[in-house]
Order: C-alpha cells, then structure tokens, then sequence
C-alpha cells in the first residue's frame, strides 16, 4: 500500500510539473527571430558591469574584463550557485566566494539601478536546473528586479558548459544544448515571463570553437580542449582570457584583436598568458562567433 501511494505521488508531481510546463508561456519562432533582429547599439564608453553566478564567472575573469574596458563591475557568486538559489538567499559557499572587493549583493546592486548590463549565470548541469530550479522563471524574475530600476538596462544570460567528460560528449552538448535548452528552455519562456530582450553571452560556443580550432592545429601552440582548463569544468588562466575577451566582444561590439595576451588576475598577480600568436588566432575566434549569432546582440563584424 506505502509502495503503491509513494508510486501515485510520484506520477502526480511528474504530471504536475509537465503540466506547469505545457502551460508556461513561450516565445515563437517569430517573435524569437524579430527579438534579435535589430542589433543593439554599440555602447560610447565603458559601462558599469554587474555578474551574478558562480565559478565559471569567479573573480579573475570579470577582472580581466575590467582591465580590457576600463569599467567598473561587481558581483555575487556562489558554490555552484543557481539563479533560484540567488533569489532565495540560500547559495553555498556564499561567505567564501564573495570574500573579495567586487562583491555587493544582488538585490541592492539591482535596485540601485546603476549598472549599464546585469551578466546572469545558471548552474549546471543545465538540464539539473531546469528540471529542479525553474531556471526560466528566476532568469525572468531577475531581468524583471533590473528592468523595473532601470528600464535601459541591458541584460545577457552568461551560456557556460558542462564536464569536458560528459558522456554524451562535450562538443555534442554544447552543439545540442543551445538551441534544446538554452533558448528553448531557459531564454524563450523567460522573455515571453518578463516581458523584453534578453541577449546571450556565448561562452560555450565560443570554448567549442577555440577547442575545434585547437585540435585542427589552427592555434599556434595549443592542441587540445584541456588546454583551457584547470580540471574537468573550471577554467585556468587561459580560459578566463578566452571568456573575459567574449564577454568584451559581447558587451563592447569590439573586436578583441589586438588586444594584449598579459592581465593580470584579481589578485593582481600576471596570469600566464598566451603566445602572441596563439592570442591573436583565439581573438578572432571569439569575433566570429559573436558576430555570427544574433543573440549577442552585436550583429554582424
């Protein structure tokens, strides 16, 4: 009798969440093109920056996106930290991971209404926060908090990545995961939810570029995926210029070419920077891809 009771919940809750989600509001392919049709545009100076995430943000890459713009930008981060965890004040790890000067809290930063673009970050598994943290209803929840103190602010969903060791493959996920679950599940319902644009940082499309490159010989002195990270998920220092470059193209409508291969991390010490020539080949990578898809909002280089 438990067994058959427990089994009865069980299909209930699943029918219950199916039916949240049939019924959830989302974006047509129309509105979704006609969303991201006008490019936006380009900023006049640097901008103030606001990151709320988790370690695929950290401390170092949003400094070095600072010193590339000159802006000044602040954050919340957290152990593997969801956008619901952020909204209920419940993130692991939060004393730890905001023991440093950027950090100001999310709300506050928020409704100060001081920041030019608000950068959100889902956790991952990305599949993980769909299904258990209403990933598509925070992202709308925060761009709503932001857009009601500033109605100009522009806001971007950070796409990040998953284990290089995914069994369904890194490269196959991050092909497969844009279109599936980050636009489909996450942006398309959020925007419909709150009302407005919300442009995308492409981070893992612009990884599985440079690692394709990589592994093609194209990167002068770089031959594999795992030369831009520190374990199976975490980027090195090599990583976070390949990403705070991204978020540059992304944020400015610049090209990174040209742009030096030292910064520093935030600590001040000098990351180990990539070779000239190898920078120079990862810049343009990070431009094609963002020119490339309309999402960023940069339209074409």
């Amino acid at each position: 009798m438990q067994r058959r009771i427990l089994l009865t919940g069980l299909v209930m809750t699943a029918g219950v969440a199916l039916w949240q989600a049939l019924r959830r509001p989302s974006l047509s392919e129309a509105a979704w093109q006609a969303a991201f049709a006008t490019p936006l545009p380009a900023p006049t100076g640097p901008m103030k920056i606001y990151h709320l995430g988790h370690s695929l943000v950290g401390r170092d890459m949003p400094a070095m996106l600072a010193q590339l713009a000159g802006h000044v930008h602040h954050s919340q981060l957290g152990w593997g930290a969801s956008l619901s965890d952020h909204w209920k004040g419940r993130v692991n790890g939060f004393a730890e991971e905001n023991a440093h000067p950027a950090h100001r809290p999310v709300r506050e930063a928020l409704e100060s209404g001081g920041y030019d673009a608000v950068i959100l970050t889902e956790m991952v598994e990305l599949q993980d926060a769909i299904r258990h943290h209403d990933s598509a209803v925070h992202l709308a929840d925060w761009a709503s908090l932001a857009r009601n103190a500033r109605p100009d602010v522009r806001l971007y969903l950070y796409e990040t990545w998953h284990r290089l060791d995914d069994p369904a493959g890194w490269l196959n996920r991050l092909d497969a995961d844009l279109p599936a679950l980050w636009e489909a599940q996450v942006l398309r319902p959020a925007m419909a939810r709150a009302g407005g644009v919300i442009h995308v940082m492409p981070g893992g499309q612009v990884m599985a570029a440079a690692a394709r490159a990589a592994e093609a010989g194209r990167i002068p002195g770089l031959t594999s995926r795992t030369d831009f990270f520190a374990d199976n998920i975490h980027l090195n220092d090599l990583g976070h210029w390949l990403i705070a470059m991204t978020h540059y193209a992304v944020l400015y409508h610049r090209t990174p070419v040209g742009f030096p291969a030292q910064l520093n991390r935030a600590d001040g010490t000098p990351a180990t920077a990539p070779a000239a020539e190898a920078a120079n080949a990862l810049q343009e990578v990070v431009w094609q891809v963002v020119t490339r898809y309309p999402a960023t909002g940069v339209g074409q280089g």
